[in-house]
């Protein structure tokens, strides 16, 4: 009789099963993008997560944080706005904790979320988008659509007497990333690198020591982390963490919209138009609010009137998204930021199906907009950036109803 062990993370709780995703080592997609065939794009799995997105994690540090300092308390209710991903986190987690949990979103977001976060238990309240909004159709949410779900968002909790899992102001929301998914991402990168290498080693004709010892993984190979922003809780989480590890080395970018250049200091004059009416279709990010107003920067120790010393800036002014970022000093920087990086809507759709035809990952649009954001770093620099993580935000599910993954578009 033989006796197989059970594999797996195995918990009495839901939130057991957050984190520790895998990461995976991109391969089929490379030469559909003109990827150089010595560069890697390893990929963060978060839309594996039990809610399908990396908000889970967030959602999971956001109340665990409040329960242990009392801002929350046993009874209270939760309310939060969200794109969807955070809501249907903070029902995962309020439905676990036996806690009332309401959401508030733009009717601008794909319908599955609503419908998902509805079915997890959660109430949820859905608020007309603005009427620059309602003239671009199939555009996502705006500045003006997401100031209009804060409106009601603060009057419902002033309400209720809920407490506010704010994702945008709350330091849980990077700190969820600085102390999990980061490491997460550097440890398995660093594992993956050294089965590479024994792999290569016992195929060679070199002599095998009878019995090799097991040696600890040395620091992974990694020159750049890219990231599309909504928050900045992500980016700003493991941004800091591989910049600790790495002695900043680590080159990290910021990606938003071609269409709503907002953070990147170069474009955003030029943007701030187009910005305001949101007019970019990839959800959970481009909401025209500059760098100054992502409070999770300032968490991590804004730095402004100039670039910190220990860092290189590589903004482009005036530029294309599809042109080579040059060094540009900028009078309003983080300290965490290496330059900026723009996707189109068509680059990001376009790369989600690729994505899922080439790598059988199926995720959503900020997920192309990382992967093709990546290709766009290795392809400008060939020599000096050869290895480049991304993170999968969310699961295509969410946006079925959307042209994502549309045939008739």
């Amino acid at each position: 009789m033989s006796v197989t062990s059970v594999g797996g993370r195995v918990g009495n709780s839901i939130l057991n099963a957050i984190g520790n995703t895998p990461l995976l080592k991109l391969s089929n997609i490379k030469k559909h993008l003109g990827i150089p065939s010595h560069s890697t794009i390893y990929a963060k799995l978060e839309n594996l997560n039990p809610g399908g997105s990396k908000k889970d994690r967030v959602a999971k540090q956001l109340v665990l944080d409040a329960l242990e300092n009392g801002d929350l308390v046993p009874d209270q209710p939760l309310v939060e706005l969200t794109s969807g991903n955070t809501g249907t986190g903070l029902a995962i987690v309020a439905q676990s904790l036996g806690l009332d949990f309401t959401a508030v979103m733009s009717k601008g977001n794909s319908i599955e979320r609503s419908q998902m976060m509805t079915a997890l238990g959660a109430k949820v309240v859905l608020v007309d988008q603005h009427d620059s909004s309602l003239q671009t159709p199939q555009q996502g949410v705006s500045g003006l659509d997401l100031q209009l779900v804060e409106e009601e968002t603060c009057r419902l909790v002033e309400m209720s007497g809920a407490f506010r899992a704010n994702q945008f102001t709350l330091p849980g929301a990077f700190r969820a990333h600085y102390d999990h998914t980061g490491p997460e991402c550097w440890n398995q990168i660093a594992h993956l690198q050294q089965q590479e290498q024994e792999q290569e080693h016992q195929s060679s004709s070199l002599p095998r020591h009878p019995h090799p010892q097991q040696q600890p993984p040395s620091p992974p190979l990694l020159d750049a982390f890219v990231d599309f922003v909504g928050t900045g809780g992500t980016f700003v989480g493991i941004s800091k963490y591989l910049k600790e590890q790495s002695n900043s080395n680590i080159q990290c970018h910021v990606v938003e919209p071609h269409s709503c250049r907002i953070l990147d200091p170069s474009a955003a004059s030029s943007s701030l138009n187009i910005a305001t009416k949101g007019n970019h279709k990839i959800q959970g990010g481009g909401y025209s609010k500059r760098l100054d107003e992502l409070s999770l920067f300032h968490h991590a120790e804004i730095v402004q009137g100039g670039c910190s010393p220990h860092t290189t800036n590589t903004n482009t002014k005036n530029n294309t998204h599809h042109q080579n970022p040059q060094p540009q000093q900028h009078h309003h920087h983080h300290y965490l930021i290496d330059g900026y990086i723009s996707v189109s809507d068509e680059e990001a759709i376009q790369t989600s199906r690729l994505l899922a035809t080439t790598e059988g990952i199926f995720g959503g649009f900020s997920s192309g907009a990382n992967v093709a954001a990546a290709a766009q770093l290795l392809k400008h620099h060939p020599d000096t950036i050869r290895h480049v993580l991304v993170i999968i935000c969310d699961s295509g599910l969410k946006y079925l109803s959307t042209d994502l993954y549309s045939t008739t578009t």
